[in-house]
């Protein structure tokens, strides 16, 4: 028989299986402190919490028998999770228990915002009949731009297509044919920011979205736009946004995030008659927290009698053996992953994965991975680890192919990371573990290479002619950005080269502008490996 303890109130509804299990017991104990805890946690199979408790170190090993830790919702902040990964607890939480009422709270937004409802509400309270001040807007006809179609931003999509919408859609991974299957137009975030009517922001905060809407964006935008941000704080410039209503570019905004929250009683939303706030109300509906304890009590439930389960959030348990061989190999795999999709301009369709050498004889799932991780995380930062990466390329429609292979090119071992994406674009990047010199990518597309993945690179595609190396090398000096190591790959004399640099630190946008205008440079892109 296995026991869970509910130490954060949670509806009965929402353990309702828990609870009818014939092996389980289920016992509801809150308020519980640390030491409380401790003193009864280690005759516990399974915890599940909301975010009150929070589960440290000290609960984690004083739980013997623990297996399992259930968070009912999304965030596991409040669960030491290097702890549980330790001792070989499962953490697992409800990524998609909130979507439908964070999707309605967005398209909420967006009717008071194009109906004033807040404020003409507030002055028709106060004792004014005022029925000209607040003359909206139809969404009928509109452009709605959607920034992230994950869950929530395809269901805004779906939402906003009933009310007669034109919907310009942009993610990462958004492919031409998922695009069709979901009835919207595919556009870059330029289309959508010089062609929305309204726009709603679905995406993580990343250093590539933060502030992706500032003070050039909205100098382009139509005016009279509205935008919504149900997503994340900083996704757009606050102040830049209070410049863009001030000035007539943007008709209105309603947020429920913040880029720090509760904002400070001064900020400038919270006084501005024209924009609307929430206070982080996305997930908070009786049916999202009904939602969130019911799957990842499923979950927990498919844990406890060894099941096949879903949305863990720490390392899944891989015998020791195995563990041995693979971990020399998680780093570099990841940062194998995000060379290439720093590479990559268009929506991935495909990752492939090969292993050669002594790794084809051991089962490389946990490294995979990291290899996927290291390909999301680009887009998604920290909303993927290396037990979700698998499905959330899953949801994206991003297939991952792994093949094996026990010959190498003169390496013990050789892992090949491939990205297919639109319109053919293919790019590679293989590495290895060299002894002595440690991890080395060996490979980049076609041309061999010997170069450490990590910090600052620049990667420079060219004509192999006498002297580019040298204009590179003074281009660079010339605006202060040191050189640390320098390799060059090619196939022939004369033909298409590779040029990899490592520098001592980020490189502005306009240098990398320069070196593409060089003589015989087509393209120099900075990769960022940290």
């Amino acid at each position: 028989m296995f026991k869970v303890l509910v130490s954060d109130p949670i509806s009965d509804l929402g353990i309702q299986k828990l609870m009818d299990a014939s092996d389980v017991t289920v016992d509801k104990k809150t308020g519980l402190s640390e030491d409380e805890l401790i003193a009864i946690i280690g005759e516990y199979d399974g915890l599940l919490v909301r975010s009150q408790t929070t589960v440290t170190e000290k609960i984690i090993e004083a739980g013997k028998n623990l297996k399992v830790i259930g968070r009912a919702g999304v965030g596991v902040d409040n669960i030491k999770l290097d702890a549980a990964t330790q001792h070989g607890v499962v953490v697992i939480n409800a990524p998609d228990g909130n979507t439908i009422t964070t999707c309605e709270h967005a398209f909420a937004m967006m009717m008071a915002l194009a109906r004033h409802i807040p404020q003409a509400y507030a002055k028709t309270i106060g004792g004014t009949w005022d029925r000209k001040t607040f003359l909206g807007v139809e969404l009928r006809g509109k452009t709605l731009g959607v920034l992230g179609m994950g869950r929530i931003g395809s269901e805004v999509a779906k939402r906003a297509k009933a009310f007669g919408m034109d919907i310009l859609a942009y993610d990462p991974f958004l492919t031409a044919d998922r695009a069709e299957k979901l009835e919207v137009t595919l556009a870059s975030v330029d289309d959508i920011i010089r062609g929305a009517d309204f726009i709603t922001v679905h995406t993580p905060l990343t250093p590539e979205t933060r502030h992706m809407i500032s003070r050039p964006q909205f100098e382009v935008m139509k005016k009279g736009m509205r935008i919504v941000n149900c997503a994340r704080g900083g996704v757009i410039d606050e102040l830049a946004l209070v410049e863009a209503v001030d000035s007539g570019i943007v008709a209105g905004a309603a947020f429920d995030v913040f880029e720090k929250e509760p904002p400070q009683a001064d900020h400038p939303f919270l006084s501005h008659p024209k924009i609307i706030v929430t206070p982080h109300l996305g997930a908070s509906t009786v049916e999202a927290q009904e939602n969130v304890a019911i799957d990842v009590s499923e979950q927990v439930l498919h844990i406890l009698r060894n099941e096949p389960f879903i949305n863990a959030v720490n390392i899944p348990p891989v015998a020791p053996s195995v563990m041995s061989k693979l971990q020399p190999y998680f780093k570099l795999g990841e940062k194998l992953g995000s060379f290439a999709t720093q590479l990559t301009d268009g929506a991935i369709r495909e990752i492939q994965v090969e292993y050669a050498g002594d790794l084809s004889d051991v089962d490389t799932q946990p490294l995979t991975r990291y290899i996927v991780k290291g390909v999301l995380s680009r887009h998604f930062a920290d909303d993927v680890n290396i037990v979700n990466s698998m499905h959330l390329a899953k949801t994206r429609d991003v297939n991952v192919i792994v093949t094996k292979a026990s010959k190498t090119k003169g390496f013990t071992n050789l892992i090949t990371v491939t990205l297919k994406a639109e319109h053919d674009e293919e790019r590679l990047v293989a590495g290895t573990l060299l002894q002595g010199y440690g991890e080395r990518i060996v490979q980049v597309n076609k041309f061999p290479v010997d170069i450490a993945p990590e910090g600052h690179q620049i990667v420079i595609a060219h004509n192999d002619k006498p002297g580019i190396i040298g204009k590179v090398g003074t281009l660079l000096g010339e605006n202060d950005v040191n050189i640390a190591s320098m390799q060059v790959g090619r196939k022939i004399v004369g033909g298409a080269a590779i040029m990899l640099l490592t520098v001592d630190k980020e490189v502005p946008q306009a240098v990398l502008v320069k070196l593409a205008g060089l003589p015989e440079i087509n393209t120099a892109e900075e990769i960022v490996l940290l």
